[in-house]
């Protein structure tokens, strides 16, 4: 990558600045401003030589990108920006270019054969899941902390006062996240540029095992259906609860009309 050539030490900075970014809508920016450099993902240069790679769920990987042009950068993609996030998204790895070591991970540092676009793409479409990956922990924790009053005071009294609205809003939230996440993200799934670079896929291997991508999308998967199938539970109770208190209802009504009865069959009598 002519960017980068010459830089063995370089800074990889992820950032999560909304739900999607429209990739297309950004051929409007001035060209002088951002080169393509490759597609899928979607690679670009700024004025500074350095580079940056886009994602269209809203991840933004900076490869040694300085802190003014960085402000710059995203005061341009603002307006492609789709339900940006309150608070942004931020996480670091370092990667070092060496034609002499072995190509992987080494110490926490990313190490690279050389500057090939193909291998920035590959460990920023790992960046990019692993950042996303963590926003979806958090929201899920988030759920977590929600949910378990409802298990300990089904566990402690044997029933739940908790309204129909409140659980299906968690459901909702893990059923739109589990959606979201393997609908847009992919987690799981190798990146495209190894249909072209299969040799590429020992460093993508690698780099995914460092960020513990497939482990916490397993763990934040089964988090997901253990919430929605609480909720679901939780839900049931409460509609069975329902249920049972209707069916009262309509035997005191029978009683009632049977008393009624038997009331004006006495005074008919009479």
């Amino acid at each position: 990558m002519e960017c980068l050539v010459g830089k063995a030490q370089l800074r990889c900075k992820s950032l999560l600045v909304g739900e999607r970014l429209d990739l297309r809508s950004l051929s409007k920016l001035p060209r002088a401003a951002l080169q393509t450099i490759a597609t899928n993902p979607l690679t670009v240069a700024i004025e500074s030589g350095a580079v940056v790679i886009l994602f269209r769920y809203g991840a933004v990987v900076l490869f040694d990108v300085p802190a003014a042009d960085e402000a710059a950068l995203l005061d341009r993609l603002r307006p492609f920006i789709s339900s940006p996030l309150s608070k942004t998204e931020v996480d670091e790895i370092e990667v070092r270019v060496d034609p002499n070591a072995t190509e992987g991970v080494e110490n926490g540092v990313i190490v690279l054969k050389n500057h090939d676009v193909e291998r920035f793409q590959v460990v920023a479409e790992n960046a990019s899941k692993s950042i996303v990956l963590g926003l979806y922990e958090a929201r899920v924790a988030e759920s977590f902390d929600r949910i378990e009053p409802f298990g300990l005071e089904i566990e402690i009294t044997g029933r739940s006062r908790q309204k129909a609205r409140a659980l299906l809003r968690h459901l909702g939230t893990a059923l739109l996240s589990q959606q979201q996440m393997v609908g847009r993200v992919h987690p799981s799934e190798k990146p495209d540029v190894l249909w072209d670079r299969p040799d590429l896929e020992v460093l993508n291997l690698r780099v995914a095992d460092e960020l513990e991508i497939r482990e916490r999308n397993v763990v934040l998967e089964r988090k997901l259906d253990l919430i929605a199938r609480t909720s679901q539970i939780l839900l049931d109770l409460l509609q069975d609860r329902r249920t049972l208190r209707v069916e009262w209802y309509v035997v005191g009504l029978i009683v009632f009309e049977i008393f009624l009865s038997l009331f004006q069959m006495t005074i008919w009598r009479r």
